[in-house]
């Protein structure tokens, strides 16, 4: 997505390691205008998957979820970090290691809003060594749904998550694809 591209381009700042922010307009502050892009883009590539469910994980997916949800005119579920008290016991859980706060995180999704007669899409913000998709993936295996695929705002191919779970035969799709960043260079797209 070209559009994407020029605005990590011009907004994108490379910190550090491996770490791209974009908290201008994707995860802390959100450009509407242009999340609108983005949803109608994953509505393009996956409107005829039957989709009626669209899940993410908590928090920086939930603006995009919501976004793409209505352009499948569906419900839209997150995946909560921590437990909380009036979630009760009946839930779906999975593990999916953090890198950014370098730490586990048990994720919940109630079993009431997710079913063997759901069709999901998953969506997030990034996707980097795969530990959150494969969370979010387990918990939709354990519903019995059906899993539509998987769309990614940026996808940092060096870290090879996407590349494990392709190899596993879930369909991604992502907007920007970086194929190396680092000072030297920048930030390089495949």
């Amino acid at each position: 997505m070209d559009s994407l591209i020029e605005k990590i381009r011009s907004e994108g700042r490379l910190l550090d390691g491996s770490i791209l922010k974009v908290d201008s307009f994707l995860n802390h502050q959100i450009d509407i205008g242009f999340m609108k892009e983005i949803g109608a883009e994953f509505y393009r590539l996956y409107r005829g998957c039957g989709v009626n469910k669209i899940l993410t994980i908590e928090a920086s997916g939930i603006g995009i979820a919501c976004i793409t949800a209505q352009f499948f005119d569906c419900n839209m579920v997150f995946a909560k970090k921590s437990k909380s008290a009036n979630l009760g016991d009946d839930v779906y859980t999975s593990v999916a290691h953090s890198y950014t706060y370098n730490r586990d995180n048990v994720i919940t999704v109630s079993k009431r809003y997710l079913s063997k007669g759901d069709n999901v899409l998953i969506v997030d913000d990034f996707l980097a060594r795969g530990a959150a998709l494969t969370a979010l993936i387990d918990i939709v295996n354990l519903s019995g749904a059906s899993l539509s695929g998987v769309g990614i705002v940026i996808e940092k191919a060096f870290q090879g998550g996407g590349d494990m779970l392709r190899r596993q035969g879930v369909r991604i799709e992502s907007l920007a694809t970086i194929e190396r960043m680092n000072a030297e260079e920048g930030i390089v797209f495949a």
